[in-house]
């Protein structure tokens, strides 16, 4: 069931329930942080192995604090300059969090969502919530109400809808490995450029592995049912000639392919907004009857480098 009643939602979540939930990144399928029975769900219902790690939710950053054993200063200036926001930081763990969090690790992956929804509900609360992407494990993250209702609908009580994401790719999550730089272990809504401006040089580690240090780091993760290949547009256009071919393109149309099986993330070349676009863009093409989905790489700068994560990971099972 969609609905906006927070209250109703914080109650379910008091009885160890789960709710989806909105944020700024993508909607987030919620639960009790500090309930083995609600994280042990989470798992169940995403079908999500339970080597891959969660992201917890606060309300604000005492709250966040609160929840780890030791704050680098790096952390503490990230956390003032872009909290509440699409960051994530990987820091020690409190013994209150479940190692099922954690997926077994003494760091846990923190954050404080921007949605006034969340917020408010967060506010409600007397705990964190654990909330990984409301979709099945290694399908497109839900960016809408009815995109998690389509997939989850039947699994879960109760979807509290806050209206489209705002930013639409999931949260970037930053460590702080004793003795070294700062480490991007994964791109997400805040790009590398503006994160070195505040802490310096990072290390960047957003790679593939089969035993993460931090959500969202499997090879093979948002992807479509419909295979999809990336790669430059004349190559691609030559080998799948004579296919249904569905295109995802930055900011211009593909020559020789119907209108409706394209989507143009941003014509006007805004980094953000097809960030915002671009797992609506996926599910939308990914619903057509299409033999293969083709999308072109992003130049490597701002934004366009972890839409090239995600397009690089939808793309692995294929």
């Amino acid at each position: 069931m969609i609905g906006t009643d927070i209250a109703y939602a914080a109650r379910l979540l008091r009885e160890e329930a789960l709710v989806a939930i909105p944020t700024e990144t993508v909607y987030g399928l919620a639960g009790n942080a500090f309930s083995e029975k609600a994280v042990a769900e989470i798992f169940s219902v995403k079908q999500r192995p339970v080597f891959d790690p969660l992201i917890v939710h606060a309300g604000g950053v005492e709250a966040l604090w609160a929840l780890a054993t030791d704050i680098p200063e790096k952390a503490r200036q990230l956390a003032e300059q872009f909290m509440p926001g699409p960051l994530t930081l990987l820091l020690p763990k409190c013994d209150r969090i479940p190692d099922l969090v954690t997926a077994g690790s003494a760091w846990v992956a923190l954050r404080i969502p921007a949605h006034p929804v969340a917020q408010a509900l967060l506010q409600a609360l007397e705990f964190p919530l654990a909330a990984p992407s409301a979709n099945p494990f290694g399908y497109i993250s839900p960016t809408t109400a009815a995109h998690v209702e389509a997939q989850l609908g039947d699994k879960i009580p109760y979807i509290l809808d806050g209206g489209p994401c705002r930013v639409g790719l999931e949260s970037t999550i930053v460590g702080f490995p004793e003795g070294q730089l700062p480490v991007v272990y994964r791109k997400g809504g805040l790009s590398v450029e503006a994160i070195e401006q505040v802490v310096g040089k990072v290390a960047v580690r957003a790679h593939s592995s089969s035993n993460p240090q931090a959500p969202g780091m499997l090879k093979s993760h948002y992807a479509p049912r419909v295979p999809l290949v990336v790669g430059d547009r004349v190559s691609l256009s030559t080998a799948y000639a004579g296919r249904r071919t569905g295109v995802l393109s930055f900011r211009t149309r593909w020559e020789g392919i119907p209108a409706e099986w394209q989507e143009l993330l941003s014509p006007g070349g805004d980094y953000a907004e097809a960030a915002r676009n671009l797992f609506a863009a996926m599910r939308r093409l990914d619903n057509l009857e299409l033999d293969i989905l083709l999308a072109e790489w992003l130049p490597e700068e701002d934004l366009g480098s972890a839409i090239n994560d995600r397009l690089r990971r939808a793309a692995a099972k294929s």
